[in-house]
């Protein structure tokens, strides 16, 4: 491994990529973050605007502001509803990037991949629990296979080392970045407070009550990145990343209820992706009233992610013994995590805090 690693970071604007920039500029890595947008913020590292899914566009930014990479992490990901353009529209950007380090003739030593439980399933409905990474694949077309397949054959032919995660249920602070649970927690709580009613949660008793659900924190996430490309036990290798403890939900809405001086109530099953658009301009009044930063409601929450997540009807878990034995033993205690995270979001100015003054 080289001594002074140069980290290329692609989805550098996401909850992941985000966190990944922030914990590297910390550690003293040279950072650049690959996105089409420039971001608010790059104090410590260096932005390359480019877009992935252009061949050409993409050996041409590499080239010129990044031949010197050591470390790619990878965190581009575009959702798409039918699985067939997902399979291709990932594929292209993961296989764009790798070739254009290779044309640039770049150093790379060591490749970050991150997947989540939807490799096994979790997206389905049911599925074996508590998962682990020696499960075998599912019949359902999946663009995680397709991804890992084609890095495990570069990595063997271009000679680097690579590492992939499996986290879940990301959170992290990330303005911008709709698909990002916590984000769907602070827009939810912050419309109940403002309306003034209980809060209730928005999915199915049984799933309040009875589901299991894990969550990974994106610096949790973070310190695993910078950690894996200088671990023996970690190349080559996949492992599932959470923090390291499970919730139910009716325990999650209690300590937030409970946090923003809320009453709370039984659940409410409703679709958050057809209730909450309703709530546009209350949300502008709140970023007027609170002097909050102009985030556009269209933009601050994925609402469908948050309906797949609050609805889900079965347990969702995976263990996590391989990473410890391997040697990562990071852990947060979600609850408390999220109720920081949330904080975080005030101080940040992108939700009103928790507590009245």
């Amino acid at each position: 491994m080289s001594n002074a690693p140069v980290a290329l970071v692609t989805g550098s604007g996401g909850v992941i990529g985000r966190n990944v920039i922030k914990h590297f500029v910390a550690q003293g890595i040279r950072t650049r973050g690959v996105s089409r947008r420039p971001p608010a913020d790059t104090a410590g590292w260096e932005h390359i605007a480019t877009d992935l899914l252009d061949a050409a566009a993409t050996k041409a930014a590499i080239a010129k502001a990044a031949a010197d990479t050591t470390r790619l992490v990878f965190g581009a990901y575009i959702e798409k509803t039918d699985p067939h353009e997902q399979i291709a529209v990932n594929v292209q950007l993961l296989g764009h990037t790798l070739d254009g380090l290779k044309a640039a003739g770049a150093p790379l030593e060591h490749v970050t991949l991150y997947q989540g439980m939807k490799f096994y399933g979790a997206h389905l409905g049911h599925f074996k629990t508590p998962a682990r990474e020696d499960d075998p694949r599912l019949i359902a077309p999946n663009f995680y296979y397709d991804q890992e397949d084609l890095l495990r054959e570069r990595a063997q032919s271009d000679g680097f080392s690579f590492t992939i995660f499996r986290p879940e249920g990301v959170m992290g602070y990330a303005q911008g970045t709709p698909m990002n649970l916590l984000m769907v927690l602070a827009a939810y709580v912050t419309i109940t407070r403002q309306l003034g009613i209980p809060l209730r949660f928005p999915g199915s008793r049984a799933a309040y009550d009875a589901v299991f659900y894990q969550m990974t924190d994106a610096e949790l996430l973070a310190r695993a990145t910078a950690w894996a490309p200088t671990a023996p036990a970690a190349q080559g290798e996949a492992f599932n990343l959470t923090n390291g403890d499970v919730i139910r939900w009716r325990h999650m809405f209690e300590a937030i209820a409970e946090h923003f001086e809320l009453a709370i109530e039984e659940p409410q099953p409703l679709r958050l992706t057809e209730q909450m658009p309703f709530y546009a301009g209350l949300w502008d009044r709140i970023v007027q009233e609170h002097g909050l930063q102009p985030t556009p409601w269209a933009t601050l929450v994925d609402w469908k992610f948050g309906d797949a997540i609050l609805g889900a009807t079965s347990d969702n878990v995976s263990s996590t013994i391989k990473l410890r034995q391997a040697g990562f033993d990071g852990c947060y205690d979600t609850i408390q995590r999220a109720l920081d995270l949330l904080d975080d979001l005030a101080e940040h100015r992108i939700i009103p805090p928790a507590r009245r003054t």
